[in-house]
């Protein structure tokens, strides 16, 4: 068997087999590289030396080490790093260039999300790789795809959020307090973008089992974001009616938003006519389900204006707790809107083991939210802490079969850091 096919012997999970070539930086194919990396891939992440990755800078908040000082660890990079293995290269230089082609001859997988055209002037980019290692699997994350009038320019999250009509449709409703446009509060198009890219190289890599050939992947954020618009597309689609801001109320399921208890929000989450008939029992009203008006939950989305008010008055005059349990036990979705504090503290979160705290080589503990994948019949990869700037650079040369000298003259001509 060659390497590609050969499990590392430290690693466990799925894709224990699997070696992955992480030219990328930021966030969304480094997360696709993370998620691999949880499936127990082997992740090589070329950074910049001195540098490194822009979310390394992307603080504070930064680890802080054992005395209670600041590490050059940022939160932002620690999120999507972890698993993986960091050498620094510099790209530029054609010895560089060099080491990243004789790691893509025994890479499965390579991400970049370098601006289209970027690393062909460097040899490295698809057609170059493909053509030394026609079994490589070579996908280019960008914000807008290899072709198209914006294919040479950058992007980033928050601009895709509002390119791709995701604002459009977030925040409160124009004319009330807090109207208008919104971002998500996390970097949502990064992240799905991330799984994408994940989900493709797989595919990619299922399909070279069939034929013995890699593939080109190319994903695009605004792509991505335009995808992701599902029923808020396809409700313009098929009525041709613009969607717009709504707050928290869903466009095409009712009730669905947030209502105010005595002493807190609710977030209320009716998916169907029948739990619609348990809310109304709970609250003491079941002769609103048996209004036409309300019965339906097509009839109940004509008719929110009416039957909003009468929930908000009804919730009014219940304690939040004793409302969480009494709807919980009627099987009607209903809870509090946790802080990121309280998710942690969350009975459920903790039960599923999600919060994992691993060693650092600064010497402490991490923090790190575990993987949401679990297997019957697989055992994830035992997360590492994501890596200092190179911190595996002379072992990642050794591997290639660089010795002590050769790795020595590297770094005096700063092709590694």
């Amino acid at each position: 068997m060659s390497s590609q096919d050969q499990a590392t012997p430290d690693r466990s999970g799925p894709l224990s087999h699997v070696k992955v070539l992480d030219l990328s930086r930021i966030l969304a194919a480094p997360w696709a590289g993370q998620i691999l990396a949880d499936l127990g891939a082997e992740v090589i992440k070329v950074e910049r030396p001195g540098a490194g990755d822009d979310t390394r800078a992307w603080g504070p908040p930064f680890l802080k080490d054992a005395e209670g000082r600041d590490t050059k660890e940022a939160g932002y990079y620690l999120a999507v790093n972890r698993g993986k293995r960091s050498i620094t290269l510099s790209l530029d230089k054609p010895e560089g260039q060099r080491i990243v082609r004789e790691l893509a001859m025994e890479c499965d997988i390579v991400l970049e999300n370098y601006k289209a055209g970027t690393l062909a002037r460097y040899g490295l980019d698809e057609a170059s790789l493909r053509a030394i290692n026609p079994r490589l699997i070579y996908c280019s994350v960008t914000g807008f795809g290899q072709t198209g009038p914006r294919r040479d320019q950058p992007a980033y999250d928050f601009l895709i959020q509002a390119m791709g009509g995701l604002m459009s449709v977030t925040g409160e409703r124009d004319g009330l307090p807090g109207g208008g446009p919104q971002k998500v509060g996390v970097p949502i198009v990064d992240l799905m973008t991330g799984m994408y890219a994940a989900v493709a190289v797989l595919a990619a890599l299922a399909r070279r089992d069939r034929t013995g050939r890699g593939d080109a992947i190319d994903i695009g954020m605004l792509d991505v974001q335009v995808a992701a618009l599902a029923n808020q597309a396809m409700n313009y689609l098929v009525s041709g009616k613009v969607p717009r801001r709504n707050g928290n109320a869903h466009p095409n399921i009712q009730p669905q938003d947030v209502y105010a208890c005595a002493d807190g929000d609710v977030i209320l989450v009716v998916g169907n006519d029948g739990q619609f008939r348990k809310l109304c029992e709970v609250l003491g009203q079941p002769a609103w389900a048996a209004d036409e008006r309300y019965a339906t939950n097509a009839q109940r989305v004509r008719h929110i204006g009416e039957l909003a008010p009468m929930l908000r008055q009804a919730f009014a005059g219940w304690q939040r707790e004793a409302l969480i349990a009494a709807l919980d036990a009627a099987g009607v979705p209903c809870g509090a809107i946790n802080s990121v504090a309280e998710v942690f503290r969350d009975p459920q979160v903790v039960a599923r083991g999600l919060l994992r705290h691993v060693p650092h080589p600064t010497g402490v503990d991490v923090p790190q939210v575990g993987s949401p994948m679990r297997f019957a019949e697989a055992q994830l990869q035992v997360p590492a802490a994501p890596p200092l700037l190179g911190q595996h650079s002379d072992d990642i040369l050794a591997g290639l079969g660089y010795g002590a000298e050769a790795v020595a003259a590297l770094r005096r001509e700063g092709v590694v850091g």
